[in-house]
């Protein structure tokens, strides 16, 4: 069985932005934005933590809802650390 290796935190490198670093270590945006109680843009050297994700990464497409990815709206913020949702988004179910 093939396993994700991802280390509990990430040093910020010099011209790299949060949406990089999160498709590097598959996680949603808004929830490294949520753990790390981000209010303003990342900055070199700046230690992010990488928190453990249960579920599947998923690129919402037009028709999706939250229900139906999550269950509930609910569910859906829980799993997404927000209540937004747009097509291209990723997300986790």
């Amino acid at each position: 069985m093939l396993t994700l290796y991802r280390p509990k935190f990430y040093k910020v490198k010099r011209g790299q932005t949060l949406v990089q670093i999160a498709e590097t270590f598959h996680l949603p945006q808004t929830l490294l934005i949520q753990e790390n109680r981000l209010t303003e843009p990342i900055k070199a050297g700046e230690i992010l933590y990488l928190p453990s994700i249960k579920g599947n990464l998923y690129t919402v497409q037009a028709g999706d809802s939250k229900s139906l990815l999550c269950g509930s709206n609910k569910s859906y913020q829980d799993h997404n650390g927000t209540d937004v949702m747009y097509p291209t988004m990723r997300v986790l179910l």
